[in-house]
């Protein structure tokens, strides 16, 4: 019997426990123990029935997605043969489901002859969010069980339901009230007593007189949503085949549709992007069982649109603020804009009014620092100047009490530097926050040379509470995100010099994927932000500033949205970008001034600079160890700055590309006249390409 598995005889009755932590996903090890167990009861003449029961946290979360590609996914029994040889024992086999019950997990629920739940176990099929469909015979069942449409709705959407919805349906035979396993062993009992035969959901037959109609309106509607992802609608013919075809048929069209999913980039992108986020929690050397700080209340500095998004992010935790602005008038706009973002939701239906003035009681409007005396942790979100900072840390260095954690939200500016304002280095670490901070998902955690252990972990932990993703960060100019993204846009604007338009960039990058385009997210973010960081690098390094094109828009007073006009032009009260003569005025003097005669640019082009601007950029963050791993950074792309999720993120994008063909790319742009040496292919790109390996 496998470790994973327990097996115990109550009477007739053989419970199978499964217990592989954290969620028993149904790896070999797990299958193997439950072949085991139930070859076991078979042989066993005084078992004559079988529960199979899981842990309060799980029944079976499903398929060991570390498998995927290795001998151990083939490794009998598999999946299927393991559902099917649980369906053929001739005793009566029980799901006793609890916690998650999804993918897999349900297949094999699925394939026992009877189910009964607690009322809170949760039950669905969520492959489709990696690119998949359920490839264990759940398209074939689920419909005999539930119906057709709301099997579809099920598998299509991938979201879980409660248990206590399937009541008097055939997927559920009982609710279970009080201890699961006892109660599952006693509708067992019930079972023998009353001599019900073995129900088998691959003899169930699916009828729908309105089946056709109601598909084909499902196959418009799904192909409208589904974009770039071929899962949802390969996810809606499996399901359809279970209104025309046999069991054995369906099942084998099923596993085909499947294994052409498994082989697609976008599923390879999702399932990807699936294992990043949880690589991103994992910290590389911090001592093993390092606690966190306890946060009981926040300080926030600045209750301006970052400052106020912060805020949010710690309201809606249920975690006290107290929020510092240096005038009455600019905290009390601060407080109203929250206000009226809570509002909003609430007219929307996602809030009710007790929980707006539930939130805004939570906060603590302050003009002095002195209240931050007894928080746990401060962030500040005032303007990216390094002089500013100074007096902001070296203020809280004397007002905040020991152990207190204090956080900087800037994005370019160097950590180690702002730490060396206080007496406690160790206590200070960077929260970029990405805006509008209480939407966007990201968190960029800077890790300072002398950031404490514990205040790393505090961090982490903090973020998933505030339901962020956190990726960390060493300590560089721009860290991970803007680093990268300084590459690209100087790629972008390289374009532009050498003869495309603003409006082609953009349309082209829009057109592979991403959310907005280079030139629409500068007008968006604001072009003095860009202006002023050049200018203070070229300070920094001792050399004249020289504008660019983004620069010379700046001089003319030309900083995006909030000013009408930057690359585009935009009418009062929208948002839609106008492409303006001005601009390409401006565009023109300045090649004129660098001797340039523009050229045709491809689309192609477009897209194969930018993007491989941002991967080269990517290696030399990993090769110098400010990230940890490459899937960090396609985690940052796609949660900061609109990457799209079916490439995976710009380092999985390179790989699939082809680490050589990129190498041979940046080769090429390298070698061209008066080219920057920043298209140098990375020592580590190099190195991969010719090991033939990739990032990740």
């Amino acid at each position: 019997m496998s470790d994973v598995v327990t097996y115990e005889v109550r009477g007739q009755v053989a419970v199978v426990t499964m217990n592989r932590p954290p969620v028993n996903s149904l790896g070999a090890p797990l299958r193997t123990g439950i072949a085991d167990a139930m070859d076991r009861a078979a042989a066993d003449a005084d078992v004559q029935a079988v529960v199979l029961v899981g842990t309060p946290r799980a029944f079976s979360a499903g398929a060991d997605v570390t498998e995927f590609g290795t001998p151990n996914a083939a490794r009998e029994p598999n999946l299927r043969v393991l559902i099917g040889l649980v369906e053929a024992m001739s005793k009566p086999v029980v799901a006793a489901i609890s916690g998650q019950c999804l993918g897999g997990g349900f297949e094999l629920a699925m394939g026992c002859h009877f189910r009964v739940a607690l009322a809170d176990a949760q039950l669905g099929l969520p492959e489709v969010k990696i690119g998949l469909l359920p490839g264990a015979t759940g398209t074939q069942r689920l419909p005999r069980l539930i119906g057709l449409e709301a099997a579809l709705n099920m598998v299509v959407g991938g979201n879980p339901v409660a248990a206590a919805k399937f009541a008097g349906t055939p997927l559920l035979d009982q609710v279970i009230e009080g201890d699961l396993a006892d109660g599952a062993v006693r509708f067992a009992e019930q079972l023998l007593a009353d001599k019900r035969p073995i129900q088998r959901v691959r003899d169930l037959k699916l009828k729908d007189p309105t089946g056709e109609a109601f598909l084909q309106f499902a196959r418009n509607t799904v192909g409208g949503m589904s974009k770039h992802f071929p899962a949802p609608l390969k996810c809606l013919e499996a399901v359809a085949l279970s209104l025309t075809k046999p069991f054995d048929e369906g099942v084998k069209a099923e596993r085909e549709l499947f294994l052409q999913l498994m082989q697609s980039p976008e599923s390879r992108a999702l399932r990807h992007v699936f294992a990043a986020e949880r690589a991103a929690a994992k910290i590389p050397g911090l001592p093993e069982g390092t606690q966190p700080r306890p946060i009981q209340s926040v300080g926030v500095i600045g209750a301006g649109t970052m400052g106020g998004g912060i805020t949010m992010n710690f309201l809606n935790a249920g975690i006290p603020v107290v929020l510092l602005e240096m005038k009455q008038e600019a905290l009390d706009k601060g407080l109203a804009t929250i206000r009226r973002n809570y509002e909003n939701s609430m007219k929307k239906g996602k809030l009710k009014p007790e929980q707006v003035e539930q939130r805004m009681g939570l906060v603590t409007p302050t003009l002095s620092y002195e209240a931050f005396a007894d928080v746990d942790l401060v962030i500040e979100a005032v303007f990216e100047n390094m002089e500013v900072k100074q007096t902001v840390f070296t203020t809280l260095d004397g007002v905040c009490k020991p152990g207190a954690i204090l956080a900087s939200n800037t994005s370019y500016l160097n950590l180690d530097t702002i730490a060396g304002f206080t007496r406690r280095p160790s206590d200070v670490i960077g929260l970029h926050f990405f805006s509008p901070a209480n939407v966007m998902r990201l968190l960029e955690v800077v890790r300072g040379a002398k950031t404490a252990p514990d205040v790393l972990v505090t961090a982490m932990g903090l973020a998933k509470t505030i339901k962020k993703i956190a990726v960390v960060s060493g300590v560089c100019d721009g860290f991970i995100g803007n680093r990268m993204l300084a590459r690209y846009g100087a790629a972008a604007t390289a374009l532009i010099n050498a003869g495309a338009t603003p409006q082609q960039v953009d349309g082209a990058l829009q057109k592979f994927g991403l959310a907005m385009g280079p030139f629409r997210m500068g007008d968006l973010a604001g072009l003095d932000i860009g202006w002023a960081t050049r200018q203070r690098k070229a300070k920094e390094a001792g050399l004249p500033f020289v504008p660019g094109v983004a620069d010379k828009l700046c001089e003319a007073g030309r900083y995006g949205q909030k000013t009408g006009a930057g690359w585009y032009r935009y009418v009062p009260g929208a948002r839609d970008p106008i492409p303006d003569e001005t601009t390409e005025t401006i565009i023109a003097e300045h090649r004129a001034s660098l001797g340039i005669t523009p050229r045709k640019v491809s689309d192609d082009e477009i897209v194969e600079r930018c993007i491989f601007a941002l991967v080269n950029e990517g290696a030399r963050i990993l090769e110098e160890g400010i990230a940890a791993r490459a899937s960090d950074l396609d985690i940052v792309y796609l949660n900061g700055y609109g990457h799209p999720l079916h490439r995976g993120g710009p380092m999985l994008y390179a790989d699939m590309v082809g680490l050589p063909n990129v190498v041979r790319a940046l080769r090429k742009f390298a070698a061209e006249p008066g080219a920057d040496q920043s298209w140098q292919p990375a020592p580590l790109l190099c190195k991969l390409a010719d090991a033939g390996k990739t990032f990740n």
